[in-house]
C-alpha cells in the first residue's frame, strides 16, 4: 500500500479517536447527571419505554371496582358511578370546613384539572361532613376556589351511605371525631379510577401497587417534612395514560 495511503489512514483512525473521546467527556457525563437527576425519565416516558402499565387493585383474587353510588352534586343533579362509566377519574374525601389537609388537596386537585384538557377526565369529591355540606354549601366552595366544575363533582348524600363507601368501597379511612382538628379524621389521598370504573394505580420500585397517590404534598413542595415525595407529577402521568388506553 503506498505510504499517503498509510499517512491518511492513520490520521483518519486520530480523528474517530479524538470524536469517541469527546463523546466520553462531554456527552456521557451529561447523560448520567440526568439520570441522577431523574430527568431522563421525564423526557423518557412519553414514548411508553419508562412508564409501565398501571395495576388493577385486586382484592381476594378480584379486580376492585368502583362501589355503586349516587349522590346529589353542587348544582343539585344526581351523580351515579355509571354516569362515569368511560371516564378516567379521581376520587378524594373531603369536607368545606376542613382546616387542615382539604385545602391542599382541593388546590392539589385543581392544578390537576387545569392540566389535563380532555372530555374524558372527571374529579369526584366526596364530603365526609353532609350535614353541614348542603348542595349550596358545595357550590359556594368551588366559586371559593374558582373551580371549573364542568368535570368536577363535588357530592353530598346520606353520611352512613358517604361512609361507607369511603371505609368500605374504596378503604379510605373516614371517622367523625371531635378530639381532631375540624372534627373529622380521613385521609389525605387521591384514588385513580380508569374508563370502565377500576381502581388502579402504578407500581413502586419493589413491583408493589401505590394503591393511592398522596394528596397532602404539592408539587412545589417537593417533599413534606417526613421526607415524603409529592405525587401529583406521577398522578398526573398515570391519569393521561389511562385516558389513551
Amino acid at each position: 500500500m503506498p505510504q499517503g495511503a498509510n499517512k491518511g489512514k492513520k490520521y483518519a483512525y486520530i480523528w474517530i479517536s479524538l470524536i469517541i473521546l469527546i463523546f466520553g467527556v462531554i456527552v456521557v457525563p451529561r447523560i448520567v447527571e440526568r439520570i441522577k437527576g431523574n430527568t431522563i425519565v421525564e423526557n423518557d416516558r412519553v414514548s411508553g419505554v419508562v412508564l409501565k402499565d398501571l395495576d388493577f387493585l385486586v382484592n381476594n383474587g378480584k379486580k376492585r371496582r368502583v362501589p355503586d353510588f349516587e349522590f346529589l352534586n353542587q348544582d343539585s343533579i344526581l351523580v351515579s358511578n355509571k354516569d362515569l362509566l368511560g371516564k378516567v377519574y379521581v376520587v378524594d374525601f373531603f369536607f368545606t370546613s376542613c382546616p387542615t389537609i382539604c385545602p391542599i388537596m382541593t388546590k392539589n386537585l385543581k392544578a390537576v384539572q387545569q392540566s389535563i384538557q380532555d372530555e374524558d377526565f372527571f374529579i369526584t369529591s366526596f364530603t365526609i361532613d353532609p350535614k353541614r355540606d348542603t348542595v349550596s354549601k358545595l357550590k359556594a366552595y368551588a366559586e371559593g376556589y374558582n373551580i371549573n366544575t364542568t368535570n368536577w363533582n363535588f357530592l353530598t348524600g346520606k353520611k352512613e351511605d358517604l361512609y361507607k363507601l369511603s371505609n368500605e368501597g374504596f378503604y379510605m379511612y373516614t371517622q367523625e371525631d371531635s378530639t381532631v382538628a375540624g372534627g373529622f379524621e380521613h385521609s389525605g389521598l387521591f384514588a385513580l379510577v380508569d374508563k370502565k370504573g377500576f381502581l388502579r394505580s402504578r407500581t413502586d420500585k419493589f413491583g408493589n401497587p401505590l394503591i393511592y397517590y398522596k394528596g397532602t404534598i404539592t408539587e412545589s413542595q417537593g417533599v413534606n417534612d417526613e421526607g415524603e415525595a409529592q405525587q401529583i407529577t406521577i398522578l398526573k402521568e398515570d391519569i393521561k395514560k389511562l385516558l389513551a388506553e
